[in-house]
């Protein structure tokens, strides 16, 4: 039976179709632009563009917790950054969860303006600057101010823990991985309460999928409240504007009356 001419047509198009787009045997489907060592260049401002800030699993939109903000402060619903869907938690922390969860108003970190800790400084609804030559990677946050430098040799363990932890990075292929230990117990993983010890041990890796797209991995190990390593991954995005730079969101002057308003000095009328 002949194939119509009709059919032939749209045949021979989309086979055109197909060989346009299919990379050519021998030239690298990766387009992103590199460093004169050969390098992924990581520089620009980068941002994701998810919801896990609010709860790293699947969840519904829900009410927000202060009644007179109305829509404006409803959190939004969002698929999971989670491998598998779940996080594993040992009994006990997943009722530590659950209680952060109830109290996440007063308790989230993030209420109070503390620096974000690793990971969840790169997925705020904040954008964040990396800075990368073939002698230094810098991370540089919109949020609060954090920063963060990634040492390219090893620093051995930490001296102290603090927010955003101790970066070690080095180059697997054009992925870069960044070991990050002695972070602060302090920090959250997201507004939903999910939290940590003071033993999380953290490995990042950013691997670039074209000019302005990274995957980024981050594997999560604590053996004091989970019961085996977990991981997150999403996409982050390079803002290509023509004006795009970091703004200042240091907002430690929006949390002072709520943290210390009851020491103010009252003044009679």
């Amino acid at each position: 039976m002949r194939t119509p001419l009709r059919g032939r047509v749209i045949y021979l198009l989309a086979a055109a179709l197909l060989l346009a787009c299919a990379p050519v045997s021998g030239q690298p489907a990766n387009k992103a632009p590199r460093m004169p060592d050969g390098k992924p260049n990581l520089n620009g401002i980068w941002q994701a563009m998810n919801t896990a800030n609010w709860d790293l699993t699947d969840h519904a939109s829900r009410p927000g917790l202060v009644v007179a903000m109305g829509a404006i402060g409803a959190e939004p619903g969002g698929p999971g950054v989670v491998e598998g869907g779940e996080i594993p938690y040992l009994a006990a922390a997943r009722e530590k969860k659950k209680a952060n969860f109830e109290h996440r108003l007063s308790d989230d970190p993030e209420v109070k303006c503390y620096l974000p800790g690793v990971p969840r400084a790169n997925y705020m609804p904040y954008p964040f600057q990396i800075f990368h030559s073939g002698k230094a990677i810098f991370f540089a946050y919109e949020y609060d101010g954090a920063v963060r430098n990634i040492a390219l040799k090893d620093p051995g363990p930490a001296p102290a823990d603090s927010w955003m932890g101790q970066s070690f990075g080095h180059w697997e292929g054009d992925t870069l991985v960044i070991d990050v230990t002695g972070l602060d117990e302090r920090t959250w993983f997201d507004r939903a309460g999910d939290f940590h010890s003071d033993a999380l041990h953290v490995v990042e890796r950013y691997t670039p999928l074209g000019p302005d797209t990274l995957s980024y991995e981050a594997t999560i190990e604590d053996p004091k409240v989970f019961s085996r390593p977990w991981k997150i991954k999403m996409p982050l995005y390079r803002h290509v504007e023509k004006d795009a730079r970091l703004m200042e969101f240091k907002c430690v002057e929006f949390a002072e009356d709520l943290m210390y308003g009851e020491f103010t000095k009252k003044t009679s009328k």
